[in-house]
């Protein structure tokens, strides 16, 4: 019969050289119990960015009124939990003049900083740490990962508008003012960092990249586990597994594909391919592939490593503003070609495609943080992610109302199920507010923040 004692939050399912971290079950205790709220779960952040804003008659709600119960065109895949949503229309982003020449250099690293770079030294990275980061800095040191920092594409952006430092294209995570923060574009490697073996937080031992046995090892080992579990801890962790297994079948089937591709375009057909054949190949998404798999698999890694503790803090740059095209949407078109529009109709209905797509992906990761049981509610209950843009209209490099969907309730601290229509803000008083809403304490505001955004919270 199971037992009814606590067993420690940091139990952890081990293999040689590899370690799983678990998911929050009944019968665990949090590190850090609050006094009078027992095994209440901490507050997760997350952020997810899409380049070159959104075509806002898509993108906007009617009115404050119809926002649940007919939500607009690029927001129907969030309808099953918009309850759990928030949008405000008037937060602005940061002037950026004197860069008035660098709008796509600005749009992503100022996303998270709330400033703009400094302008003595553009050819090098000077500008602000990130919140994300900030909040790394808080409360990273309670897992294994202070943050996790993930991107679809590589972050090697070649150009220089204004003389800016041609890593502001593709980073939005800054760890110091001099120090952007990597993301990491494998999906393997991801599941590396998340089964790593970590002696003390922040520090991982990496494992074999395509060793499969390790997975059996650590999963193995959960037999013995599962016998001292109650019967609803024993669910828990049954569909936990499976869901891990899953995302290392998908994995490995990408992989999978990107050799063969690997092979026929060194004139080696499948058919003929041999025991000899191994072809070496940097394992990345190839152009053409399903890039919603791969952006979904990458969500999945999210959410793994929220529900486990591993880490709190996460950032994943969905795209940057440098070429990428859909061809998954049935076009080739470059995103950013298409965004200058003016007003054509072909054009501004790929734009809107193509924001549709992204918020797509968002919302599968939301949607599967609210299927899964946490304490007295669920994963989303206890997080807080926002997805959003740098730029509001990437016809006319606008950023007076930049668009945001904040999912979660953040522990109970934000009021969600509504579209805020008449918000007055800056993008460093959203940031500074949700960090409030995370438990961060903030020791000076964030960027060009002035203040924090009451309406949006649980007060």
């Amino acid at each position: 019969m199971p037992s009814n004692h606590l067993i420690d939050r940091r139990t952890c399912l081990r293999g040689i050289g590899a370690s799983l971290a678990l998911p929050f079950l009944e019968s665990m205790g949090w590190a850090e119990v609050i006094k009078g709220k027992v095994n209440k779960p901490p507050v997760r952040i997350g952020f997810m960015y899409m380049p070159h804003g959104v075509i806002m008659d898509q993108f906007w709600p009617a009115s404050a009124d119809s926002f649940l119960k007919a939500p607009p065109p690029a927001l129907e895949s969030l309808r099953p939990v918009l309850n759990q949503c928030l949008l405000m229309k008037g937060i602005s982003g940061v002037p950026i003049s004197p860069f008035n020449g660098a709008p796509h250099a600005l749009e992503l690293s100022t996303w998270l900083t709330a400033m703009l770079p400094d302008s003595d030294t553009r050819n090098r990275i000077n500008i602000g740490i990130s919140a994300d980061q900030i909040a790394a800095n808080y409360i990273g040191g309670l897992t294994s990962l202070p943050s996790l920092e993930l991107a679809t594409m590589p972050q090697t952006h070649k150009e220089n508008q204004e003389g800016l430092n041609e890593g502001y294209y593709s980073h939005c995570s800054f760890r110091s003012a001099t120090q952007a923060v990597p993301a990491e574009t494998n999906p393997r490697s991801v599941l590396n960092r998340l089964f790593g073996k970590s002696d003390r937080p922040g520090q991982t031992t990496q494992t074999d990249p395509l060793d499969r046995q390790m997975l059996d090892l650590v999963i193995g080992g959960a037999k013995d586990l599962r016998r001292k579990l109650p019967q609803n801890d024993q669910q828990k962790l049954d569909e936990y597994l499976d869901s891990v297994r899953a995302v290392e079948r998908r994995i490995a089937s990408i992989e999978y594909r990107q050799k063969e591709a690997a092979l026929e375009k060194a004139g080696v057909a499948a058919s003929k391919r041999k025991a000899s054949d191994s072809p070496p190949i940097e394992i990345k998404i190839p152009v053409g592939d399903k890039r919603s798999e791969y952006m979904q698999i990458m969500c999945d890694l999210n959410v793994l490593a929220f529900q486990t503790d591993t880490t709190r803090v996460s950032t994943y740059i969905g795209s940057t503003p440098n070429g990428v095209s859909y061809p998954e949407l049935g076009f080739n078109d470059a995103h950013h070609s298409q965004t200058h529009h003016n007003n054509e109709a072909g054009k501004v209905g790929k734009v809107a495609a193509i924001t549709k797509f992204n918020i797509d992906q968002f919302a599968y990761m939301v949607k599967k943080m609210a299927s899964l049981r946490e304490g007295d509610g669920t994963l989303l209950d206890n997080c807080i992610m926002m997805w959003g843009s740098g730029l509001e209209d990437g016809n006319k490099h606008s950023r007076e109302n930049l668009p945001f969907i904040i999912a979660g309730k953040g522990g109970g601290s934000i009021n969600t199920g509504r579209f805020l229509d008449k918000i007055k803000g800056n993008q460093g008083d959203l940031l500074s507010t949700l960090l409030t809403c995370a438990g961060v304490s903030l020791d000076r505001p964030i960027g060009i923040a002035t203040k924090q955004i009451k309406e949006m919270m649980n007060v």
